[in-house]
């Protein structure tokens, strides 16, 4: 009876060892696979990206305001319609210039 019952042990032991060794196997390459889709992904940035992102709402809402209010001055205060739209291209054209001048924060 107790050879019968450590036969069925050794049997059932073997049965394990064979499950836990297809398991590790499963798990090793998921953990392959998951570390190559890592690899090949790009990073995300978590929050806010982007060249706007980089400055405050207060920032932001300047920048909108006062681009707003130059191109106001302008449409206002100018009468011919080629000066007008010579200066307005070249607001928009250094308008970046101007904020990253007036507002990096690298000293």
């Amino acid at each position: 009876m107790s050879r019968e019952r450590a036969r069925r042990r050794a049997a059932r032991e073997a049965q394990a060892a064979r499950e836990r060794v297809v398991r590790q196997r499963k798990l090793a390459r998921r953990e392959r696979r998951r570390a190559l889709v890592r690899r090949l992904t790009p990073e995300w940035r978590r929050g806010r990206t982007g060249r706007l992102a980089r400055r405050s709402r207060g920032e932001r809402a300047a920048i909108v305001g006062l681009s707003l209010a130059a191109l106001l001055g302008v449409w206002m205060f100018v009468d011919d319609w080629a000066l007008r739209l010579v200066l307005v291209v070249l607001l928009l054209l250094v308008l970046p210039a101007v904020v990253v001048i007036a507002l990096d924060r690298r000293i």
